[in-house]
């Protein structure tokens, strides 16, 4: 069994805080406390931080700083994680209009768990699911909380096109694409909300730590709010 935290080097322009191997809300608090601290202290030759569900990532230029004052830095910090209060979350609701051509796969769901296409709208609306993380692509939401009558695997082929704002499901997750992208999560709605935005300040509207809260809407809602011209997903190739 290994011992947490880990500092790990990743090359030699990175250096990774891991603290654990799961997912849970107590390794994100964890890695929220600590990224807070780091863009506190503003360490000479940090250049950029990435938080996951686990791990915080820590880039620097190696010739700012040296590696070995850079890990005893860090050390420093996350002795200091437990007194850390961390920002108010913010609750971000999600209008969503669940199931059909924005929602393909809502039907899937409902039978490969033997429920109603209303109950998993039941399911997986009206409830607060924390933000872990951000990635792949800009402003894809990684959310956990997922009721685990609704933990669906992934499709075996990625569609090629998934539109933004598309809802998915991917194992005991859920999330909302932010851009069109190839994806392979099943998708059972789709909001209308602009989850990225280059031109606005900050470009993203919920960081790690904020909550999403789905609320269904009808076509007609999501149809006089849509901004742009509305594409759909490409079909499943299995």
């Amino acid at each position: 069994m290994m011992d947490y935290p880990k500092y790990l080097p990743m090359g030699d322009r990175a250096f990774l805080v891991r603290f654990g191997d799961e997912i849970s809300e107590e390794l994100s608090r964890k890695v929220r406390a600590l990224t807070l601290l780091v863009e506190r202290e503003r360490i000479p030759g940090v250049e950029e931080l990435v938080p996951t569900y686990r791990s915080l990532m820590i880039c620097y230029n190696p010739l700012k700083i040296d590696p070995e004052d850079l890990e005893r830095a860090l050390k420093t910090l996350v002795s200091e994680i437990g007194d850390v209060k961390l920002p108010e979350p913010k609750v971000i609701e999600v209008p969503t209009v669940y199931g059909g051509r924005y929602g393909p796969d809502l039907e899937f769901v409902a039978k490969y768990h033997g429920l109603r296409p209303e109950e998993v709208i039941e399911l997986h609306a009206n409830r607060n699911y924390l933000v872990y993380m951000l990635g792949f692509t800009p402003g894809f939401t990684f959310l956990g909380g997922l009721d685990e009558r609704l933990h669906t695997p992934r499709l075996s082929t990625p569609r090629k096109k998934v539109p933004a704002g598309s809802v998915g499901i991917g194992g005991k997750q859920t999330g909302v694409y932010a851009v069109s992208s190839p994806g392979g999560w099943r998708l059972i709605g789709r909001t209308y909300l602009k989850i990225y935005d280059p031109d606005r300040d900050p470009p993203i509207l919920v960081k790690a730590g904020d909550y999403m809260r789905f609320i269904p809407c009808s076509e007609e809602e999501f149809l006089a709010n849509w901004k742009g011209e509305l594409d759909f997903a490409s079909p499943v190739e299995e």
